[in-house]
């Protein structure tokens, strides 16, 4: 018998590590200030630029997709971090337009939203960097950027961190935004983010963009391995529709206010540990969020022969439209699961295979708490489907599916795939 509390315990637990609870509003973080403003890109009005300042240079990492059709914005960015990760003064972000596939007009563009933030702020453009989400293929409206940006720069301030989480929305119908304090021997320090995503989410990062921010003095190499570790077991393991975009974007700031030093001999393994449940909080909220989508689903892979291996088996369920339309339809039809499985390329024995069920979500629950084991030894049990179905009618569930060729495991979350997917979608630029 599988141990459910061994099997199933989140990977970001803070228990017993100083590290408070998640918060869902990003309050303040020592040595930064933020704002939203409306520049006019979008035209309902709304917030759609974001300006986030550091008082002082700050160290910074990013990770970024992994499609080969890169927007201006990421490619900038990747060469302003290799240049000077040590000293960032800025991230300015605009909603609505992508500025991706315009050429070398896009890259000028993002150059130049970097130099008027530069000139505002009394700093190299290789101190700024930049974020653009919206409509691929469409260059950006240069004198509503800076004219923005020029805006943005009169209001941020310490606590303007709720506009700025508005103003890069697209689809999504809600920001994104979670805060840890970590209390150290040494003091106190903070991590907080806020995010965007609801659509084309994909493995290897997603339509999305993410901000982190810390009060922690780290360096950018160790900031960087902190991220790079984070990025992989969170948001590089969400599914909304399976496809990649060409503007996903995480970045992370550390403005060393807190008087907190981070090495790796001191602190690291916590502030990982911080870091790794911000952006796990901001994932699944991301998912939860994602278009259309009406229950967050949770896929906890057990027994596989490797973490690859089993994260290859999650990522096939997670994107199947079959798995995700049962969801959808409160249908436990676990075939449809069983069959992803045996599909995504790893060697397992079908007759060896287990599944369950539960309500809730992240899999955290004991053997008594509400699981329903629908498949044993790769064939049904004589279960409810009343009581089946009662589970797959519930807002969070987590399936868990046990291949029983190893001790590797993954978890990886995604979300039901509804009618309202197809029509934000199909009318997305109308």
């Amino acid at each position: 018998m599988i141990d459910f509390q061994t099997a199933l315990q989140p990977a970001t637990s803070t228990n017993g590590s100083g590290i408070s609870p998640v918060q869902t509003a990003v309050t303040a973080v020592a040595g930064f200030k933020a704002g939203g403003v409306a520049c006019g890109i979008r035209k309902s009005g709304r917030l759609d630029l974001a300006l986030i300042v550091a008082d002082q240079p700050c160290t910074a990492a990013g990770v970024f997709t992994t499609n080969l059709v890169k927007a201006a914005p990421v490619l900038l960015d990747q060469a302003h971090l290799a240049a000077n990760a040590g000293a960032i003064r800025a991230l300015v972000i605009n909603s609505g337009v992508a500025n991706a596939c315009t050429g070398e007009q896009g890259l000028a563009d993002s150059l130049a939203t970097a130099g008027h933030v530069a000139g505002l702020l009394g700093c190299a453009p290789e101190q700024v960097l930049v974020m653009s989400t919206g409509v691929i293929g469409l260059n950006l409206p240069m004198a509503k950027i800076t004219g923005g940006a020029s805006a943005a720069a009169e209001v941020v301030h310490l606590e303007g961190w709720q506009d700025a989480a508005q103003a890069i929305l697209t689809t999504d119908t809600r920001t994104k935004q979670a805060q840890v304090t970590v209390e150290t021997p040494h003091g106190t320090y903070t991590i907080a983010g806020i995010s965007k995503g609801s659509g084309m989410i994909a493995p290897h990062m997603a339509t999305m963009l993410g901000i982190i921010a810390t009060d922690a003095a780290i360096s950018a190499p160790l900031l960087q391995q902190a991220l790079g570790a984070a990025n992989d077991t969170t948001f590089n393991q969400i599914v909304v529709d399976g496809d990649m975009s060409t503007n996903d974007s995480v970045v992370a700031f550390a403005s060393g206010a807190s008087g907190v030093e981070i090495t790796e001999d001191s602190g690291f393994k916590t502030f990982q540990k911080a870091l790794g449940a911000v952006c796990e909080a901001l994932a699944k909220d991301i998912v939860r969020d994602g278009e259309g989508a009406s229950r967050l689903i949770t896929l906890r892979i057990t027994g596989a022969p490797s973490e690859v291996a089993a994260r290859q088996v999650g990522m096939t369920i997670a994107t199947s439209p079959l798995v995700k339309t049962a969801f959808y339809g409160a249908d436990a039809n676990w075939g449809r699961i069983l069959a992803a499985a045996g599909r995504a390329g790893v060697a397992f024995d079908a007759d060896h295979l287990a599944l369950w069920i539960a309500p809730g979500e992240d899999a955290h629950l004991d053997e008594d708490a509400g699981w329903l084991q629908l498949v044993e030894q790769g064939a049904p049990l004589n279960y409810s489907e009343e009581d089946a179905g009662a589970i797959m009618a519930y807002p969070a569930v987590t399936a868990w599916l046990d291949l029983g060729a190893g001790q590797a495991t993954s978890t990886v979350w995604t979300c039901d795939l509804s009618h309202e997917y197809v029509t934000i979608n199909g009318h997305y630029r109308t």
